[in-house]
């Protein structure tokens, strides 16, 4: 569950749709995890959520160092050029790598994507759709990675209490 507000958030479809990215990334139900707001790639833990983890993984598709629920990249110089993190907190002006930043930055890559309006409408194929760029795990993304059905990622959807269009 998220811990940002469906007031805050934009409404409880905007909540379902965090869930729906956390279970796709495999983060929000990993064992012992702070509902995967703590999660490295790989599924190690990390401690400390004053700043983006920054650590690099060997995984079977190259280095990565995704981190947190909704498994953002941040720069590693000379290792990891994807620089997600680094752009999208400071946008949101975001402090740290706590649990509501991770939301908020992640609702900032959705509205970026243009899909806010559909998440919030209920069109949650339309969103998943757009999204597909930003996280691996959703249908179409094309990184090589396991990807998910929508209909298996609107069902999860459904269970956090989103609704359809």
């Amino acid at each position: 569950m998220p811990r940002i507000t469906p007031d805050a958030a934009g409404g409880q479809n905007v909540c379902a749709f965090l869930d729906l990215i956390g279970y796709s990334e495999d983060t929000s139900t990993r064992a012992n995890s702070d509902d995967g707001y703590n999660v490295i790639v790989g599924g190690t833990l990390f401690p400390d959520y004053s700043q983006h983890p920054r650590i690099a993984i060997k995984t079977r598709w190259g280095w990565s160092d995704a981190a947190g629920r909704y498994q953002i990249m941040a720069a590693i110089p000379n290792v990891i050029r994807t620089d997600t993190w680094d752009w999208a907190s400071r946008a949101c002006k975001v402090p740290d790598f706590s649990p509501l930043s991770q939301d908020l930055v992640a609702i900032y890559l959705i509205r970026r994507r243009g899909a806010l309006e559909d998440v919030k409408a209920g069109r949650i194929a339309v969103a998943v759709d757009k999204c597909r760029k930003e996280w691996a795990s959703l249908p179409g993304a094309g990184y090589g990675q396991r990807e998910h059905s929508v209909d298996f990622l609107i069902a999860e959807y459904k269970k956090a209490g989103g609704r359809l269009s």
